[in-house]
């Protein structure tokens, strides 16, 4: 039997993970399996009972007729065959009612495991996904769920159709003979021993084997997302390596969970063999009519009819519990899975405790703002009181202050200290700094991708905390390093920033962020289709299409999170004019490597370790002459 080898504890499903996958499925699919339940009854019983009608064939047709002739007995064998074919076709017709709609069922289930999942995971915090890796998500998706396609499709069905067929086997072989009984039970709890030796070596391997799976797709997905990279550094023989082992890993964990599952069938068939053996053996002594001579009296006498059943149903026997035993692993493979997709269910979703809206206003006949559904340009802050229940209008504008905000991503890394900041409507604030530095993680605070716990953000004089966080979100535009492109035309990526927004705010906004002149000069326009993150354009066209999707947003803030730093010289002027464009009128925070695309700002923070170090425009930093002209100048580097 293979061995763990030391290796660290194998995963295994959490405690009551079998009970919440039933409880799961019968929720949305309760009618279907009270039939299926009535379909798998049916169909075991009939097996079993048309045994019992082979003993009455043999017994009062067979034997009679081959004695007295078969016209004798010719009626008896028309009824007996006519109920044994109903029984049969009963059962036949139990099984296929079952199997259909377990069909139903396994996949309808599995449907609804995605679209659970699926759902849960767009109210999940972007800490979920920092600490998460994407190839072992994907992996609940597609691996996870197939076993538990196996599991509920095959082994359920078949396990409640083999456990009936058991204890009706049972019951008949003791209404037969109870000494005969006794023998095939020593068997049995040979078989089952055997059984829970090697099922539970293949269960672990099985589970390591779904691991070690998801795994090897995370790999994948990395390999394929970066083969430039690896082709640019020739790094194929190292992937290659790096694969083979991964590969190799999962191929041991196949094979030691294939051994112990392969080697159980034959074994439990031969054992089944043995059983065959010794009941005819014992069998054809009790059914010859001299048996008390040989000290069995009391036994009692067995016909051929009986004995032939009862043969019949201890290799019934035998090859069901063969078939129990083989499922073990799947059930556990698929309760492993079943585990994983649960956790990512029961998984914590972002809080939110805000209850500030963004809403649509005008002016008024009195000059107040007045919510309205209509749409229009202006945007206010819908601020409720508790208190004395009133309800007060804030005009959106832009104003971002944060005041002595200090942030860590774990307790053993503290990554801000006592940040202050101010950025009015309409101004552009710069950090710079090396990376590290916490550029990033100011604008993630903003965005409340993460809350701070010291520390106060306002916006527009109220503090985000109060927001909630699509309304905040919808608020701000970001474009970033790392540019997204859907599936889809290039209109409908630039709409990705406003739905509702119409063909020519697109091209308005495609305008302003200097890319019409590119997207007109694609095969079908701003119809062209875009696979696998807009892979047929260069970088700096996919960096203006996603300037253009935070444009048609037409938020009052901007973040530009190195939006630059990936275009070439000349493309990098287009977006320039295309972002001076946009940021008119609009607070703007602006992270960039390049101090060029940061010399018209309002205000430059330099940030070092979390601290801000410097700020001030970008001639009163260099009047300085501290970090930020050293930067300037070329005497220092950022890293």
């Amino acid at each position: 039997m293979p061995k763990n080898n030391g290796k660290k504890p194998m995963p295994r499903a959490k405690k009551g993970t079998g009970k919440r996958l039933i409880q799961y499925i019968f929720s949305h699919y309760k009618a279907h399996m009270v039939v299926v339940m009535i379909g798998i009854f049916v169909s075991g019983l009939a097996s079993t009972a048309a045994t019992f009608f082979l003993q009455r064939l043999i017994d009062n047709v067979i034997t009679p007729g081959i004695e007295s002739g078969m016209d004798a007995v010719w009626g008896k064998l028309v009824s007996t065959i006519t109920i044994m074919a109903s029984i049969y076709g009963v059962g036949v017709l139990g099984a296929f009612c079952y199997t259909r709609l377990m069909a139903t069922v396994t996949q309808g289930t599995l449907n609804n495991f995605r679209k659970d999942m699926f759902q849960k995971m767009q109210t999940l915090p972007i800490r979920y996904f920092d600490t998460k890796a994407h190839g072992d998500i994907m992996s609940t998706y597609t691996n996870d769920t197939d076993a538990i396609r196996q599991m509920i499709g095959q082994s359920l069905p078949m396990i409640g159709q083999s456990v009936l067929t058991i204890g009706a086997i049972i019951f008949m072989m003791l209404f037969y003979s109870i000494w005969l009984s006794l023998l095939v039970a020593f068997v049995i709890v040979v078989m089952l021993r055997v059984s829970k030796k090697y099922a539970q070596a293949s269960s672990k391997f099985m589970i390591q084997q779904q691991k070690s799976l998801a795994e090897e797709e995370g790999f994948i997905e990395e390999m394929m997302e970066g083969t430039r990279v690896i082709k640019v550094f020739c790094h194929e023989e190292e992937s290659k390596k790096a694969f083979q082992k991964i590969n190799e890993q999962l191929f041991e964990d196949s094979k030691n969970a294939n051994k112990a599952g392969n080697v159980l069938m034959p074994i439990l068939g031969n054992i089944g063999n043995i059983m065959y053996v010794l009941l005819a053996f014992v069998g054809a002594i009790m059914v010859h009519e001299k048996v008390t001579n040989i000290g069995l009296s009391g036994v009692g006498l067995m016909s051929a009819g009986i004995i032939i059943s009862y043969l019949g149903m201890a290799r019934q026997l035998s090859h069901t519990i063969g078939q129990v035993s083989m499922q073990v692993p799947l059930i556990a493979m698929g309760l492993a899975g079943a585990s994983r997709v649960f956790d990512l269910m029961d998984q914590e979703p972002e809080e939110d405790e805000g209850y500030v809206s963004l809403v649509n206003v005008k002016n008024g006949s009195d000059g107040e703002m007045v919510e309205t559904k209509e749409k229009t340009n202006q945007w206010a802050w819908k601020h409720f009181h508790k208190a004395d229940g009133t309800t007060t209008y804030t005009k959106l504008e832009g104003n971002i202050e944060m005041e002595h905000v200090d942030f860590a991503y774990n307790p053993e890394k503290q990554i801000l200290y006592d940040v202050t900041l101010y950025a009015k409507p309409g101004q552009k604030i710069a950090f710079v700094g090396a990376t590290g530095a916490g550029k990033t993680t100011i604008t993630n605070l903003i965005n409340r991708f993460y809350d701070i716990p010291d520390g106060k953000i306002r916006y527009d004089g109220i503090n985000i905390n109060k927001i909630k966080k699509p309304e905040l979100r919808r608020s701000l535009g970001v474009v970033l390093q790392e540019v997204n492109l859907f599936t889809g035309t290039v209109m409908e990526n630039i709409r990705y920033g406003r739905l509702e927004a119409t063909d020519e705010e697109c091209i308005a906004a495609a305008k302003l962020a200097n890319a019409d002149d590119f997207i007109t000069r694609l095969p079908d326009g701003y119809d062209t289709m875009l696979t696998a993150n807009g892979s047929q354009l260069s970088q700096g066209q996919r960096q203006l299409i996603s300037i253009a999707r935070a444009a048609v947003a037409d938020p009052p803030v901007m973040i530009l999170d190195e939006a630059t730093s990936s275009i070439d010289t000349r493309t990098e002027a287009l977006v320039q004019r295309g972002m001076d464009n946009l940021m008119k009128g609009r607070t703007v925070f602006v992270i960039a490597h390049r101090l060029s695309t940061v010399r018209n700002s309002d205000a430059i923070m330099v940030l070092d370790h979390g601290h801000i170090i410097e700020r001030g425009t970008h001639e009163q930093l260099l009047e300085q002459k501290g970090t930020y002209y050293q930067l300037y100048t070329g005497a220092f580097e950022l890293e």
